[in-house]
């Protein structure tokens, strides 16, 4: 399987590296791991501001993490070049912001996990995962998504 097949198939067009907003680098690569910085949800260019379970409701939540990953594919290919080289995704640890009474932060997150389960099939896009509610994300952010990935 093609995984730029896969993304075609799905109408995905990789977006460049995005600057870091802070005193961070985009990826590390030790060994074959990529370790990727998390990357916050977009919308229209723009940050995807809001909280889950005040004024953004779970399918939104879902289709902000799916926008997230999408993000963290365009970082992941400038990383490596080629995401045919994908082995596996490790890891994906996800920041809901979120009231408190909110408890549905791994189905938001079900957004970024189906769309890598969807580009790299069952045995390299299954991966180990967290879903975090936190009180805050940096500018207001609704998601922020990390995520390890293994290389050939």
């Amino acid at each position: 399987m093609n995984v730029y097949d896969q993304l075609k198939s799905l109408n995905i067009e990789l977006p460049p590296v995005a600057v870091p907003a802070a005193a961070y680098v985009p990826f590390v690569q030790t060994g074959n791991l990529v370790f990727l910085s998390g990357h916050i949800a977009k919308k229209g260019g723009q940050v995807w501001a809001g909280q889950l379970g005040k004024n953004i409701q779970t399918a939104e939540g879902q289709q902000a993490a799916r926008a997230v990953a999408i993000d963290l594919l365009g970082t992941l290919h400038a990383a490596v070049g080629d995401l045919n080289k994908v082995t596996r995704i490790v890891k994906v640890m996800s920041l809901v912001n979120s009231t408190g009474d909110f408890t549905e932060q791994h189905l938001v997150t079900n957004g970024c996990s189906e769309l890598l389960g969807q580009v790299f099939g069952p045995q390299v896009g299954a991966h180990a995962r967290s879903a975090f509610g936190v009180a805050q994300i940096p500018l207001g952010a609704c998601v922020e998504i990390e995520l390890i990935a293994e290389i050939i």
